[in-house]
């Protein structure tokens, strides 16, 4: 079949694109969209035109084979004029997903209709961009101002229902799509053609002090990434200096942007997101079918998992020790399930059907029909091992076991399982049910059915899933043990934690180390370091804060005591306590202390990371330098304009 096809009934003209997967804005598809135009055009039989879709989705995004390519004509923003000159009006039709490219080609249309289930919106910014075909310059003028700057800056798409909303569609349809469009097309049959988007005056445009408010609020989201700004000015230009200065002005920018550092890091995750859990050995392995999940624990990350499980669509059974544990991990459970209530992620409907997929039980029995089970209990081998002992008797025999463990030595846990082949870790991060990272943890007798299966989990999940090996902390942890080992050292030297944390922040982090430290207790890392003693090198350099600080009673955010001090809102203030306990330590060990500028901290804690990243990659933990930078920019916090420290490494004059 043709990448872009034309039928006529009657007076209606229907052009429809097939370029699978995503129907992607290849040279195929523009040129055969003008072309289909130009036949539209000479043919005094047609009235009005439909362009619609094939497959799952209406153009979702640019054809990535074409990315670093000379562009080819027609150009995206000439097939857009072109539309924009139709002689017969031009509806569009949209189901799945019309994304950037997607959505300007929608905007040069004339009418645009929409699948009650579709979403809409300009994504590039996701990609150190701005849309380059006339996004910046058309929305504006289709939809209120402040509604286009928020779909632009923040690149989410948005329901087709908030779409017709702010006029972005002239119809829904719940029904067939292309029945639909053929019967709105008739409706306008004897209608004058609109006038272009391009004519029209901005909607609601803002005064000169409402733009530098609207900058400012930009700048502080932005938190370093230039694409979000570049888009204000954009979206600003086209309003004041009026629409053809407004895409010269975009399309310039959009180069400039594409050619940049950001945009190239932006890339880079992007792609090593989708390509890092594709393993060759699992080619054609078939993950074992998942109905009902298993979790042990009903605490906070039990908890959490419980509820990404159930919003899957997997029907959920927690086990916990007694009958209170269960309730307060139903209540968990429920309390962040009306969460998305109230935030309108779900209806009444289906809050009451997943609170009804969802039981707990004090019994492992209970987990006899179980396809995959996640434990996560206290972070102690032993209690481990009655888990999993218990896990061997009642589960079926193909059932996969997880552990959820953030330290512990996977191999071991399975060492004591029967059949440890299906055995593996499943990493979460907390709150388990927002964070997407999700570390597959592959131990040495994992068979690629149950890692398969892992995978799959992941993908019902809508998680980032990153492969690694068995080591203490994984990818992630062990490198947030080094980086963290070094800023304490900082600390010994000179640093003080506030200006760490402010030196990681004006980096691009969303906190600073000490902070998130606050913010998770530090009771927990105290924890792991205490099981670790008996093993720690008498000659490796110790630093004991931490400890003093847990010893003191200051455990984080949770007691308003930490590395910081919380006042009753919550907010954190330097402590000059801690400061005087910092500078305190140093005098004992006969450190004279020095300053540390913000470039210094930094090229402290990068050196670090990308130490223990190259460590981990001798080893084999990780299978490529970009699981390391997906796994530091997804569970971390590392900015996601900066690409991850590997990528860092690699692109340094």
């Amino acid at each position: 079949m043709s990448t872009v096809t034309l039928t006529l009934e009657n007076a209606i003209a229907v052009i429809t694109v097939n370029n699978p997967p995503i129907n992607a804005t290849s040279h195929a598809v523009r040129s055969g969209i003008v072309d289909a135009l130009d036949q539209i055009d000479a043919n005094d039989d047609i009235r009005a035109a439909i362009l619609i879709c094939d497959g799952k989705t209406f153009i979702a995004g640019a054809d990535v084979s074409e990315f670093g390519q000379p562009p080819k004509a027609p150009i995206l923003p000439d097939v857009i004029k072109r539309i924009e000159a139709a002689t017969k009006p031009v509806i569009t039709a949209i189901h799945g997903h019309a994304l950037g490219g997607g959505l300007e080609v929608a905007l040069g249309c004339h009418y645009r209709i929409a699948d009650s289930t579709a979403k809409l919106g300009l994504p590039e910014v996701n990609l150190g961009l701005i849309p380059g075909a006339g996004g910046t310059v058309r929305l504006p003028r289709l939809i209120p101002v402040s509604e286009a700057i928020s779909m632009i800056t923040s690149g989410k798409p948005v329901s087709a229902t908030k779409a017709n909303e702010i006029g972005l569609l002239d119809a829904i349809t719940h029904g067939a799509l292309g029945d639909a469009a053929r019967d709105f097309a008739k409706t306008i049959l004897n209608r004058e053609t609109p006038a272009s988007l391009l004519a029209r005056n901005p909607i609601d445009a803002p005064s000169s002090a409402q733009w530098d408010d609207i900058t400012a609020a930009t700048k502080k989201k932005a938190r370093g990434q230039v694409a979000p700004l570049a888009a204000i000015s954009a979206i600003r230009n086209g309003i004041e200096h009026g629409a053809d200065a407004g895409l010269a002005f975009e399309r310039k920018k959009f180069i400039e942007l594409r050619d940049s550092d950001q945009s190239k890091a932006l890339r880079h995750i992007f792609f090593a997101e989708r390509s890092v859990a594709k393993l060759s050995e699992l080619k054609g392995v078939e993950a074992n079918p998942i109905r009902e999940v298993g979790v042990i624990g009903g605490g906070i990350m039990g908890a959490g998992i419980a509820t990404a499980s159930l919003l899957a669509g997997f029907d959920v059974t927690i086990i916990e020790r007694d009958e209170t544990a269960c309730d307060n991990g139903r209540a968990t459970v429920e309390k962040h399930l009306s969460g998305s209530l109230k935030r309108g992620l779900i209806t009444q409907d289906r809050f009451d059907a997943l609170m009804a997929s969802l039981s707990a039980s004090i019994d492992y029995a209970a987990l006899s029909d179980a396809d995959l089970v996640v434990e996560a209990v206290f972070e102690d081998m032993a209690v481990k091992h009655d888990v999993f002992g218990k896990l061997s008797l009642h589960c079926k025999a193909d059932a996969v076991l997880a552990s959820n463990t953030s330290y512990l030595d996977i191999n071991e846990i399975a060492a004591r399982c029967v059949n440890p082949r299906r055995v593996i870790g499943l990493h979460f991060f907390s709150p388990a049910h927002i964070m997407k990272l999700l570390e597959v943890v592959r131990t040495d007798k994992a068979d690629t059915k149950s890692l398969a299966t892992a995978f799959e989990f992941a993908r019902a999940l809508g998680k980032i899933a990153v492969p690694c090996g068995v080591c203490d902390g994984f990818i992630g942890n062990r490198i947030m043990s080094a980086y963290r080992k070094h800023c304490e050292y900082m600390l010994e030297d000179g640093a003080l934690p506030h200006q760490i944390d402010a030196a990681m922040a004006e980096f691009g982090f969303p906190m600073g180390l000490f902070a998130m430290q606050d913010m998770a207790g530090l009771e927990i890392s105290w924890a792991t370091r205490k099981r670790l003693a008996p093993f720690r090198d008498p000659s490796e350099r110790y630093v004991a804060l931490g400890d003093y600080l847990c010893e003191m009673g200051r455990f984080g955010k949770k007691n308003g005591l930490g590395w910081y001090r919380y006042d009753e809102h919550g907010k954190a203030h330097a402590d000059p306590e801690v400061d005087a306990l910092v500078i305190a330590e140093s005098a004992k060990k006969g450190i004279i202390r020095r300053d540390f500028t913000s470039t210094e901290i930094m090229d402290v804690i990068l050196g670090a990371m990308r130490s223990e990243g190259d460590k981990i990659l001798a080893e084999g933990i990780a299978n490529s330098a970009d699981a390391i930078d997906v796994v530091m920019v997804n569970g971390y916090g590392f900015p996601r304009h900066k690409g991850g420290p590997m990528f860092m490494t690699g692109n340094e004059d």
